[in-house]
């Protein structure tokens, strides 16, 4: 199966059993995932050698009737599955974002049944996932119990709560539990008054700053930290 049929078949798995009833007429799922992905493939762009950056947000516009099928099945369901999806494709494509990666739903009162229209943009954020092994990047990394991200922000939050820059599922973590600070003169960890406390390499800190893999530990999730590799300039 090609990269193209495996970013739409990823989300046409979601329609199997009962859902597929919602789309009779209109829209269907996978046309918006395969508009999605030409959207992405079509605004890439080459920044260095090494580095190609795709459009993190998207938009897609719906008529009145595809809209409420969208709704009534779960509109925030299928923008999940399609972040997912984009972040598989540019993993494959060696793509890279500048920022999370976002999918949502608008009308457009002036689309008929079975039209969309898509727009993207690229918006920095706190944080963005890394999407290659090649890890050349100015940014620095963590690595939370397998998921990796760029630190693009100057700061970012760690937590449980839907606040956070990046929320962690685990019952040992605060709401809002520490903070990644980059400087020009490193990268600066402060726990934010988290109840069980914010570990590296072992030892409970207020505040500290970061070497080249350390160890972090919040809760019960790991989190391992690199220093990025410095190039001549960015976005």
């Amino acid at each position: 199966m090609g990269v193209l049929d495996r970013f739409e078949k990823g989300v046409e798995n979601v329609m199997q059993g009962a859902f597929a009833k919602t789309f009779k007429s209109g829209v269907k799922p996978v046309e918006i995932a395969g508009a999605v992905r030409r959207e992405c493939d079509a605004r890439a762009a080459a920044v260095d050698r090494s580095r190609t950056v795709v459009p993190n947000e998207y938009s897609v516009s719906l008529s009145t009737t595809d809209h409420e099928s969208i709704e009534q099945w779960g509109a925030d369901v299928l923008a999940r599955e399609l972040e997912d999806a984009l972040r598989d494709h540019a993993e494959r494509q060696r793509y890279s974002f500048v920022g999370g990666v976002k999918v949502e739903f608008k009308l457009d009162e002036s689309l008929s049944t079975g039209r969309l229209a898509v727009r993207s943009k690229s918006t920095r954020g706190p944080v963005a996932p890394v999407t290659s092994q090649d890890h050349n990047s100015r940014y620095p990394l963590l690595d939370i119990d397998g998921e990796r991200y760029y630190l693009t922000g100057e700061m970012t939050v760690i937590g449980r709560g839907s606040e956070a820059d990046i929320v962690v599922d685990d019952t040992g973590v605060s709401r809002q539990h520490c903070r990644f600070e980059v400087t020009e003169q490193g990268t600066i960890l402060t726990d934010l008054g988290s109840t069980n406390g914010t570990l590296v390499e072992g030892q409970r800190i207020t505040e500290v700053t970061l070497v080249d893999g350390n160890a972090v530990q919040v809760g019960r999730t790991a989190i391992m930290y690199w220093d990025g590799l410095p190039v001549d300039e960015d976005l």
